[in-house]
């Protein structure tokens, strides 16, 4: 399995920027490609390029920093078929590991060591046709749904959700994130605290620190 392949953009070494690991440092391995084009991506430099290594590469790449916590990300890294080997070998190194996904592909193979922080795209992302629903049968307890909230409309969009899901009760965490330079973070803050929504808000730590630079 080691010997199978995939298409990395980048590895990197980082805090994390968000999710429930936020602050925490980890590994970073981007995976090349991604079918969406979701009009506030912040990756698109994943899109396209990239190197194809052996998954055996990516786990030497990866124990250099001897860490705790590994993301795997993109892009949309299930576009890769390897991807699920990929999680798989991580995991067996006793590494932490998550795995940031769009919500738009199948997760049921996601090995269930894996954190999974899958999206439900709002309808600013102009992907919201693209969610796959029927992923939420798959999500585990210690999984998070992550939904990216660019105005009120997607604000009302994800409350919505958030109920008829019932996602509180299924996952770890639900998290709310302003689309970085288009909604200002206090708005969204005051939202959640009118609404009482029972969720974690979160700002893009990275972005703050780095200036939203590749690599961080």
């Amino acid at each position: 399995m080691s010997e199978l392949k995939v298409r990395i953009s980048e590895i990197f070494y980082s805090l994390q920027g968000e999710t429930k690991t936020i602050g925490l440092p980890t590994v970073f391995v981007r995976l090349t490609g991604c079918p969406l084009r979701c009009g506030y991506c912040d990756t698109a430099y994943a899109f396209n390029g990239g190197e194809v290594v052996t998954v055996a590469s990516v786990l030497a790449e990866v124990a250099k920093y001897n860490p705790r916590y590994v993301t795997v990300t993109g892009g949309e890294p299930l576009a890769q078929r390897n991807c699920f080997n990929l999680l798989v070998e991580l995991a067996e190194q006793g590494y932490e590991v998550s795995l940031e996904t769009s919500g738009a592909l199948d997760v049921s193979p996601v090995d269930p060591r894996v954190v999974k922080v899958m999206d439900l795209k709002a309808p600013s992302s102009g992907e919201m046709h693209r969610n796959r629903y029927e992923n939420i049968q798959w999500l585990l307890p210690h999984d998070q749904v992550k939904f990216v909230v660019a105005n009120r409309d997607d604000f009302n969009w994800a409350a919505f959700k958030l109920a008829e899901y019932d996602l509180t009760a299924k996952v770890s965490e639900v998290l709310f994130s302003p689309v970085y330079g288009e909604l200002n973070p206090t708005e969204l803050a005051e939202w959640i605290l009118t609404d009482n929504l029972p969720v974690r808000m979160q700002i893009q730590l990275h972005k703050y620190l780095w200036n939203d630079e590749p690599g961080h």
